[in-house]
């Protein structure tokens, strides 16, 4: 890693990181780390810039041998335009002669990354019989978050919960096709969930938090502002509440910052997932509820799983 001779920078596409990154790869890459002593709270933030049409996203971190960056453009206005909503790259580097080693299609890199992190939550947190769940949301991440939790636990049965009938219907056949129970399902099938995972936009809660059941977990990974929330008063009062790390969410997470701010929980009640994955313990006589907004440390991990994967 240490060469003089600069290396050659390998480009990786989308095909190439869906092919040599399998979700259970990005969750034990990511658990390793936590394992191996990183500390999220050390982690650099998250920063942005504004663009005429649009922003960047800057999403830097330092592991081991390896630093790395992911640079997201976000333009609001694409989707009608025919272009992605989200574009980029993660560029990864030799930490110590912070030689560039590969540039990776970032949204790829995104799409295993965000539901590696929401599966190492439900595996530290989920009951080892867990088998029934429920995903709001019909986009990308919701198809991922469905593959995510059957990495880590024997999903028997899916209900996708979505505002259109037709996304829905749509996500419901893929995922049929892939092995999956699924139908279509509303929001008051948590009451019977096992694990529910929360994929959407919403700016307002999903459900009715007093209706998921004690044991049951919560990942919620859709809202990244401090004035937006999936979830609702009555699960924050309620559950086991853990997020990525405590500073990032009281700045980032609306889950947690409105629930502190209504005296629904206290800052030391957030558990930190690092603390979570050491100590290894969970509390089946209430709901738990995992909190993400996605760090740069969780980009480079699993680039780095990528990056060493890849053959040749």
């Amino acid at each position: 890693m240490s060469e003089l001779a600069s290396p050659e920078v390998r480009n990786i596409n989308a095909e190439q990181v869906l092919a040599h990154l399998p979700m259970r790869a990005a969750v034990d890459a990511l658990k390793q780390a936590l394992l191996q002593g990183y500390d999220p709270a050390l982690a650099h933030p998250r920063t942005s810039a504004e663009l005429e049409h649009g922003e960047f996203l800057m999403m830097p971190s330092e592991f081991g041998d390896y630093a790395g960056i992911k640079i997201l453009a976000l333009g609001p206005d694409n989707p009608r335009k025919g272009a992605p909503l989200i574009q980029g790259s993660y560029i990864l580097f030799d930490s110590d002669t912070l030689s560039p080693l590969a540039v990776i299609d970032g949204p790829a890199l995104t799409a295993i990354r965000t539901p590696a992190v929401s599966a190492l939550g439900i595996e530290m947190l989920a009951a080892p019989d867990a088998s029934r769940l429920v995903v709001f949301g019909t986009g990308p991440q919701a198809e991922y978050h469905v593959r995510a939790a059957a990495a880590v636990r024997e999903i028997s049965s899916v209900r996708i919960v979505g505002r259109s009938a037709n996304k829905t219907a749509r996500l419901v056949e893929t995922l049929i096709s892939e092995g999956f129970n699924a139908k279509a399902g509303e929001a008051d099938d948590v009451e019977n969930a096992d694990i529910v995972a929360c994929c959407t936009s919403s700016q307002e809660p999903l459900f009715d938090g007093d209706k998921v059941q004690n044991g049951a977990v919560v990942v919620a990974m859709g809202s990244h502002s401090p004035d937006a929330r999936e979830t609702d008063d009555a699960l924050a009062r309620r559950a086991a509440f853990y997020v990525e790390d405590v500073d990032t969410a009281l700045r980032e997470a609306g889950d947690a910052v409105i629930a502190v701010q209504r005296h629904l929980l206290r800052r030391e009640d957030l558990g930190g997932l690092s603390s979570l994955v050491l100590d290894g313990k969970r509390d089946p006589s209430r709901p738990a509820l995992f909190k993400t907004v996605g760090m740069g440390w969780q980009d480079l991990v699993t680039a780095k799983a990528l990056f060493e994967n890849l053959p040749g």
